[in-house]
C-alpha cells in the first residue's frame, strides 16, 4: 500500500506549484479540471477530502466496494477510506475539488457533517443528464472564482460545494439520510464511530486496541449487555459481527496493497500469534491470508 498522501505530496506529484501555506490546521481548498491530472490514481490513503465530477470511464475501489464508472458519476473521497481509480483509455475529463479538515470544519462543521463524509456511507453517486449538467456548472463557477483573488473565496467555494452535494443528495429519498435520536441509536453510532476511528492501520508501528465487545463497552462507560443489546436492535448484526466484519476489512486491504509480512499484518490487528490470525481469517472469508496475498482469490 502506498504511504499516505498529503496535499504537498499530491501536489508533488502532478507537478503543481503554490506559494501557500499548507498545514493541516489551516483551511486550505483548490480546484482542478480533470485533464490537467490524467493517469491512475494510486491505492492510498489521503489526509485531505476530494470531490471529483468523472466525464471518462473506468474502474473506482474504496473500503469493499468495487464499480465500473461508464457514465458520469461524482466521486467523494475521505481520509478515512482509501480509493484506486483506474481510468480506462480515452479522454478523462470534468473537474476535482480538494480540501483539508481545517476547511470542511469551518463554518459550524456543516460541510463535514454532510453523509457522504460520515463512516459507512455510500461515495459514487451516478448522475443523470440533468443533475450532471447543473454540477458542471458549479464547477465551472468554483474555477472561475478560484482564479480570482477575493478576499472571501474560500467562502464562495464553500457555498458551490454545498449546492454540488445538496444537488447529489436530492437524488435519493430523503428518508435514506433521517436521523434517529434515541438511546439506542446514539449508542449504536458511537460504537461505529469508535470502531471506526482506530482504521486505517497505516503504519507497522500501530496495533488495534478496542478488539471486543467488552472493550468498547467500557470505554463508552456503558454494560457489555447494553452495549451489544442497542447494536443490534439497530443494525440487526451483533457487535462482535460489526468488530470482525472491520478487521477483515482492513485485513484485505492490508493483504492486497502492501508489503507487509502476513505475521506483522496480524499483529497490527491485534493477534498475539498469526496462527490466531489465519484461523480468524478463515473462519470469516473461507480463505487463508497467504491465499489473498497469492491473489488466487481476489475479485
Amino acid at each position: 500500500m502506498e504511504s499516505k498522501e498529503n496535499l504537498q505530496s499530491f501536489y508533488r506529484r502532478i507537478c503543481y506549484e503554490t506559494n501557500e501555506v499548507i498545514t493541516q490546521e489551516i483551511p486550505h481548498v483548490n480546484v482542478f479540471a480533470r485533464d490537467s491530472c490524467q493517469g491512475k490514481a494510486p491505492y492510498s490513503r489521503r489526509d485531505y477530502c476530494k470531490v471529483t465530477l468523472m466525464r471518462g470511464t473506468g474502474l473506482v475501489e474504496y473500503a469493499d466496494k468495487r464499480f465500473r464508472v461508464d457514465r458520469p458519476a461524482i466521486l467523494f473521497s475521505t481520509p478515512k477510506v482509501p480509493y484506486l481509480w483506474i481510468p480506462d483509455e480515452g479522454a478523462q475529463l470534468g473537474w476535482f475539488c480538494i480540501f483539508n479538515e481545517a476547511f470542511a470544519r469551518q463554518q459550524d462543521e456543516l460541510l463535514s457533517k454532510l453523509p457522504m463524509f460520515q463512516v459507512g456511507t455510500d461515495k459514487l453517486f451516478y448522475l443523470d443528464e440533468k443533475t450532471e449538467n447543473e454540477v458542471a456548472f458549479f464547477f465551472e463557477k468554483m474555477m472561475e472564482e478560484n482564479a480570482e483573488n477575493y478576499s472571501y473565496k474560500q467562502d464562495l467555494l464553500r457555498s458551490y460545494l454545498h449546492l454540488i452535494i445538496h444537488k447529489v443528495l436530492k437524488m435519493e429519498p430523503a428518508a435514506a439520510h433521517g436521523t434517529q435520536h434515541n438511546a439506542s441509536e446514539r449508542i449504536a453510532s458511537l460504537f461505529l464511530e469508535l470502531l471506526e476511528r482506530q482504521f486505517p492501520i497505516d503504519s507497522q508501528h500501530n496495533q488495534l486496541k478496542l478488539k471486543s465487545a467488552k472493550a468498547f463497552a467500557d470505554q463508552l462507560s456503558v454494560h457489555t449487555n447494553h452495549l451489544n443489546r442497542a447494536v443490534k436492535d439497530v443494525t440487526g448484526e451483533t457487535t462482535t459481527t460489526h468488530i470482525a466484519k472491520r478487521i477483515v476489512l482492513e485485513a484485505n486491504d492490508l493483504l492486497r496493497h502492501s508489503n507487509w509480512p502476513i505475521s506483522e499484518i496480524a499483529y497490527c490487528l491485534g493477534f498475539e500469534y498469526p496462527t490466531y490470525f489465519n484461523n480468524f481469517y478463515k473462519k470469516h472469508t473461507g480463505v487463508t491470508p497467504r491465499d489473498v496475498r497469492q491473489a488466487k482469490f481476489v475479485s
